[in-house]
């Protein structure tokens, strides 16, 4: 009897532990991609699309993000608002799981920077060209040299600045597109604009994410911000999970964000904690009264594909989609 009831109840543990892996096993994994501000809706269905057939997230934030490059407003691409010498010039970043990426900074005349940021990082040693030599690249690779179009708030906002030519940048005129301010109707010559930033986890449970920008209105020539560093705007850990950011380069840049808001998700903080812990820090390195006078967010997914985002100021939002029916647009908490 003894014998029997050893061999039935290893028969039976046996079999569950064989149930359990069948489970893990089985589990789908539910893709997800998210992007900043409400041109991310757009870009989003573009990435869906390669997402809801099994493809891979790097795939998909590089053709979501081309969306946005091609279309006619003031924020990304080649009709977007110039720098202070009249010139577009673009900036870009991509990441997989597997820690490979490649960027381009101040890169002019090219239609889809992000494409390029992606042939740096499969075809080069290096992770970011910038300049001439990154157009060079470009050309070599068979992209070919566009000429800028202005959008026509644009064109307007670039003569108008050149009136009295002073740096003074407003927060959150770039978060609606399609209700963008013209230019005659901001006071004091004030403008900004913005960024796209884009990360997904796909079927695979594979993280990676893109990000793609004009930079900033008006800018001294040769002015790179955030978007192409890589632990700036756009970090991937697939162990963990991925971020983006948006909003004024330079105090992004100097907290590492993206960075370190994967970093705290490691420690098992939800991602919109830890984007809100690093706005939080931000504040901190630029004191608050200063702080006051910009506008930063970040969003994040983390291997479970819990999502989140937190912005300095009101007015940021990002969309997520996570079905064919569900793609939609979430106004950001903030801090200030």
């Amino acid at each position: 009897m003894q014998r029997r009831k050893f061999i039935e109840l290893g028969s039976l543990g046996f079999m569950a532990f064989s149930f359990s892996s069948f489970q893990k096993k089985t589990t789908a994994i539910q893709p997800i991609v998210l992007s900043t501000w409400d041109a991310g809706i757009n870009a989003n269905k573009a990435a869906w699309e390669v997402l809801r057939n099994g493809g891979k997230s790097i795939d998909a934030v590089e053709k979501g993000v081309m969306v946005t490059e091609l279309e006619r407003n003031c924020c990304v691409g080649l009709s977007a608002y110039p720098d202070r010498d009249g010139f577009v010039t673009l900036d870009a970043s991509i990441m997989d799981e597997n820690f490979n990426c490649g960027a381009v900074a101040c890169l002019q005349r090219i239609k889809h920077p992000i494409s390029v940021a992606r042939r740096v990082m499969e075809k080069t040693p290096h992770v970011l060209l910038v300049g001439e030599g990154a157009q060079q690249f470009a050309l070599s690779e068979g992209f070919a040299l566009e000429e800028p179009i202005l959008s026509d708030d644009a064109t307007k906002a670039y003569k108008n600045w050149l009136k009295k030519s002073e740096y003074k940048p407003i927060i959150n005129i770039e978060h609606n597109q399609s209700t963008i301010l013209p230019p005659q109707k901001l006071e004091n010559n004030q403008w900004n604009h913005d960024t796209i930033g884009m990360i997904a986890l796909d079927s695979h449970g594979n993280l990676s994410g893109s990000c793609t920008t004009s930079g900033m209105a008006f800018k001294m020539h040769g002015r790179v911000g955030d978007s192409p560093i890589i632990g700036a705007g756009l970090f991937v850990d697939n162990e963990v999970g991925a971020a983006t950011s948006t909003g004024q380069g330079e105090d992004i840049i100097r907290i590492a964000g993206s960075h370190t808001v994967v970093e705290f998700m490691r420690h098992g903080i939800h991602p919109q904690l830890a984007c809100k812990k690093v706005v939080e820090r931000a504040v901190k390195a630029k004191g608050i009264e200063k702080a006051k006078e910009i506008q930063i967010g970040f969003i994040a997914i983390n291997k479970k594909g819990e999502y989140g985002g937190y912005a300095l100021q009101k007015g940021f939002n990002y969309a997520v989609c996570t079905a064919d029916n569900f793609n939609k647009l979430i106004n950001s908490k903030y801090v200030l």
